[in-house]
């Protein structure tokens, strides 16, 4: 029995055309079982209870067969990526199934599509794991993010680096339509199609704007308000290419996504970027420039060059209100004065190079500021503790000068005691390797709620190991 029923599926992504994707039937693999499943996920697309109990959603999940109600489909889209003009592009390992409860399905890893270019249009069970958990812990820390319903996995073989077998992950999200999709049609002087993409976005996902450059100046906003969460929580993409970006502001593509340890503005999480085009700090700059080519792109729509400069001038108040937001909360400031602004912003400026410094760990340093009178464990996190003393000495100033701002109970929502560490993922995966998938279920269960204490979770919380700095992840993870 179909574990959904065919006319729950939608399929708005279609009315756009032919022009915009390509049928296309997912490539099936032997012998597939389960890895991880999100029950929250599955509510929210409102699957019933004992969905993954159905062989059919285990085959259809995995590409194998497609029931009633699904029509599969890779769309195609260009892009910018490590600032060059890639070209066409194009879901290369990515199949939409359709809509649920308003949320696409896709799975990634489902084989071949007419834009997988070299690639085998498949995914790997390592990669798999890092997605499913990186975008369910984002979301538990209130990130703007795709999410991840499940991961199915089969002995057979891909090959990478080294060979490794095949996963897929089913993710969802209100819409995949990333910025490659506009410079696609607009690179190609494909001016109807622009617009009529334009315009089913700005219906479904942005009514509340009038016109195109109001359209871009909400994306510039949501973009820039996503990449300052990230910078909050020291979360790292990896490689923010244009085709790697979502229109609706959303983290899109984990691949060789990292949560620092050791704070490093200059860190290079993906072994792929030589040049650094991607580090932490260069994030936000990184953004900026993606959000320029969709500027670029939109700007036969717009019409004028003055109305896009504008809308893209949004970036940067945007970027700083909501990171100034996010880090005063981190520093227990419910509420900020415009009289306290400055001096809050002041403390993180010397805040931030005193953890730079000596690279002190990024997670553990927030949760342990966010203790009653844990200014002495604070202290014991630098080998050379007179900048950070003279720092706590400021802080507790101000905080006795704004009492109703300071809140414990704020701090510990707001700096997480658990995150996503490169070691804790790398150890699920090993275990799943081998077939034992109890590590990955007890590491989600801990990071769907990463601000609560888990008494018998503490080690996830302790500092990485020694053998965390050898692991490598590149655009291949």
């Amino acid at each position: 029995m179909n574990f959904v029923p065919a006319s729950a599926w939608n399929h708005s992504f279609a009315t756009l055309g032919n022009a915009f994707y390509a049928d296309i039937a997912p490539t099936p693999l032997s012998n597939p079982y389960w890895v991880g499943q999100s029950a929250a996920v599955a509510q929210l697309l409102n699957l019933p209870p004992d969905w993954h109990t159905s062989e059919d959603a285990l085959h259809a999940f995995t590409g194998n067969r497609l029931l009633a109600g699904m029509q599969a489909r890779a769309s195609v889209y260009s892009g910018h990526q490590f600032g060059h003009w890639a070209g066409q592009l194009g879901d290369g390992r990515a199949i939409l199934l359709g809509e649920l409860n308003g949320q696409e399905i896709q799975l990634k890893g489902a084989g071949l599509t007419p834009f997988s270019r070299r690639g085998d249009g498949r995914a790997v069970l390592r990669s798999s794991i890092r997605e499913f958990l990186g975008s369910e812990v984002m979301h538990a820390l209130g990130i703007p993010t795709t999410r991840a319903l499940c991961v199915t996995g089969s002995d057979d073989p891909v090959y990478r680096e080294r060979p490794e077998t095949a996963a897929v992950i089913t993710r969802t999200a209100p819409s995949f339509i990333r910025f490659g999709h506009f410079e696609h049609f607009s690179h190609h002087d494909l001016h109807s199609e622009l617009r009529q993409l334009t315009d089913y976005v700005m219906n479904r996902y942005y009514p509340q704007c009038d016109s195109v450059a109001d359209f871009l100046r909400a994306v510039v906003e949501r973009s820039a308000q996503m990449v300052a969460q990230w910078q909050a929580v020291g979360f790292c993409h990896g490689v923010l290419n244009t085709d790697n970006m979502s229109i609706l502001g959303l983290t899109l593509d984990y691949g060789p996504f990292q949560f620092m340890d050791g704070f490093d503005p200059h860190h290079i999480c993906n072994h792929s970027d030589t040049q650094g085009r991607y580090a932490f700090a260069r994030q936000p700059q990184m953004v900026y420039w993606n959000l320029y080519a969709l500027g670029q792109a939109l700007l036969p729509l717009i019409g004028s060059e003055a109305l896009t400069i504008t809308a893209l001038d949004a970036f940067r108040p945007a970027f700083t209100e909501r990171f100034s937001a996010c880090m005063a909360a981190k520093l227990g400031f419910a509420e900020v004065s415009t009289a306290s602004a400055a001096s809050i912003n002041a403390l993180v400026d010397e805040l931030l190079p005193l953890l730079a410094s000596e690279r002190v760990d990024y997670t553990i340093f927030w949760r342990r500021l966010s203790q009653e009178n844990g200014d002495a464990a604070v202290r014991e996190l630098w080998i050379n503790p007179t900048g950070i003393t003279a720092f706590l000495i400021r802080y507790r100033e101000l905080i006795g000068q704004n009492p109703q701002a300071h809140s414990v109970e704020l701090m510990h929502k707001t700096n997480p005691k658990y995150v996503l560490r490169n070691h804790l993922g790398e150890l699920a995966i090993r275990a799943a390797e081998a077939k034992d998938f109890s590590a990955l279920a007890h590491l989600q269960k801990v990071l769907e709620a990463p601000f609560d204490e888990h008494p018998e979770s503490e080690s996830l919380a302790d500092f990485p190991p020694a053998w965390a700095n050898s692991i490598a992840i590149s655009c291949s993870s």
